[in-house]
C-alpha cells in the first residue's frame, strides 16, 4: 500500500477527479452509463454463454452469433472500463481498500482468462459443432463459468456501494 499511495491520492487530487467529485450531477451520470454499459455487456456475455449451454438459440450457428455480438460486448466494455475507472479517481485510496472492490477486480480478470482460454483451446474448434453438433464439455464448462463470475462481479459491484466510506 506504500508504494502506491502517492499514486492513489495524485489520483483523487487531479483536475478531473476533482471535477466529479464537486459536482451534483457528474458522478451519477458517470455511474448511470457505467450500470448501462455493463448491463450490455453481462446482456451480451449471457445470450453466448446460454447459446453454449443449449437454453437459448440452439439453431442459431454459434460464430454468427459471436459475430453480431462481440463487437457490443466490447464496446460496452470499453465504456464499463472508463467509466468505472472516473469513478475510481474520485476516491481511490478507499477503492483501492474497499475489500469488495478487490474482489471484483478479481473476477473481471478471472472472466477474461477464462474467455481467453475459451477462444484459444476451444472455439478454435467451433466449425465443427457450430451447426447441430453438440457442444463440447469444455464451452459448457467456459460458459457456466463465465456466467458465474459476471454474476459475482455485478454482486460485488454492487456491495462496493454498500462499503464505501462517504466522503
Amino acid at each position: 500500500m506504500e508504494s502506491v499511495l502517492p499514486v492513489l491520492q495524485w489520483l483523487e487530487g487531479s483536475a478531473l477527479a476533482v471535477t466529479i467529485t464537486e459536482s451534483d450531477w457528474v458522478f451519477p451520470a458517470i455511474e448511470t452509463v457505467h450500470v448501462l454499459a455493463l448491463a450490455l455487456v453481462i446482456g451480451t456475455v449471457c445470450v453466448v454463454d446460454l447459446r453454449l449451454l443449449g437454453w437459448a438459440s440452439p439453431k442459431w450457428p454459434y460464430r454468427q452469433l459471436v459475430r453480431e455480438t462481440l463487437p457490443w460486448t466490447w464496446a460496452a466494455f470499453g465504456f464499463s472500463v472508463a467509466t468505472g475507472s472516473l469513478m475510481f479517481i474520485t476516491q481511490a485510496v478507499e477503492y483501492y481498500q474497499n475489500t469488495a472492490f478487490r474482489i471484483k477486480m478479481l473476477l473481471i480478470m478471472l472472466a477474461g482468462i477464462n474467455m481467453v482460454a475459451f477462444e484459444l483451446i476451444t472455439a478454435r474448434e467451433a466449425a465443427k459443432w457450430d451447426h447441430g453438433m453438440p457442444v463440447p464439455p469444455a464451452a459448457k464448462l467456459a460458459a457456466t463459468l463465465s456466467l458465474m463470475f459476471w454474476v459475482s462481479i455485478v454482486f460485488f459491484g454492487r456491495r462496493i456501494g454498500f462499503t464505501m466510506i462517504p466522503e
